[in-house]
Order: C-alpha cells, then structure tokens, then sequence
C-alpha cells in the first residue's frame, strides 16, 4: 500500500510542462490530448499496434505521462513515457502526422522529453523502433550494447483477439 500511496504522491506532485516554437506548443496537459486523433493513428497507421482498441489507448494514456505536439492548439503528434521516474523509462508510441513532418518537430519532442524533469537521472531509457534509429541516435540512443541479456514476451496478435 505504501508504494501505491507513493505512486499517487509522485503523481499530483508532476507540473505540466509545455514548451512553445512558433506556432506550435508540445505540452504534458493530459486534458488536452485529443484521444480519438492518437487512437486513429496508433490503431490505423502504427506498424506496432495495429487495431489498437481505444480502451486500451485510453488506458496507457491515463498510466503514462504524455507529451501532445499542437499546431495552433490542433494535436499533430504524440509520445508517451512509462517510468518509474527514478531508474528507468520507456519511450513509445512516437508519432508527427504526416502533413506535418519535415518541420523538425519529431527531434523536438524528443529533445522536450528527454529534458522533461520528471525524467533526469535514469539509468536506463529504451524504446522499440524499425524506422526511426537516426532520430534517436541523434540524441545518445545506441543498439543494445548485449541483446543476449534482453528476453520479452510479445504477443503481436494481441489486438486481432479482442
């Protein structure tokens, strides 16, 4: 019980970050998240999670901190950390529209998370990527060093059952 109190603690005690480039804003601000925009993306266009039901998006948003990229207060984009906020954090669900890429906002969202403090002095960050190892490179991201101690459990069916 007292971690879950501890969580809960963490959790009230976070600011709401947001950061301006001209017209565009990158904010933690849960509420204005525009769900049904990140879950049309994630369920329709993300290699990764394909068929996405919205619960499940509605679910990992409310047990993540989040990161909205606005243009003119219009949501463009999204990322989304999962940490403990003391060891380690994981980086997913990394999105810029496609009318809007091409504008360097992918590297300012993730130059904004990273600098985010609710997130400094981890050990480790790790994401799961195909397409997008230069962005991340660009930032200290590497292979890991010795996949051999790495193991998961994937299911990548999981959202064609439901």
């Amino acid at each position: 019980m007292e971690n879950s109190s501890a969580t809960k603690q963490l959790r009230s005690s976070m600011k709401v970050t947001t950061t301006y480039r001209n017209e565009f804003c990158i904010s933690t601000d849960k509420a204005k998240l525009d769900v049904d925009l990140v879950h049309q993306f994630l369920s329709t266009k993300a290699y990764w999670c394909l068929n996405i039901p919205k619960d499940t998006v509605e679910t990992a948003i409310q047990n993540s901190l989040c990161f909205g990229v606005y243009a003119n207060e219009k949501q463009i984009g999204f990322a989304r950390v999962i940490s403990d906020y003391s060891t380690i954090a994981y980086l997913g669900d990394v999105f810029i529209l496609e009318a809007y890429r091409g504008n360097g906002l992918s590297k300012w969202l993730v130059e904004t998370i990273m600098s985010d403090p609710n997130l400094q002095g981890l050990r480790r960050w790790i994401l799961l990527t195909a397409d997008a190892h230069d962005l991340y490179r660009k930032f200290g991201w590497a292979d890991i060093s010795d996949p051999a101690k790495w193991m998961e459990v994937h299911d990548k069916n999981v959202y064609q059952k439901k």
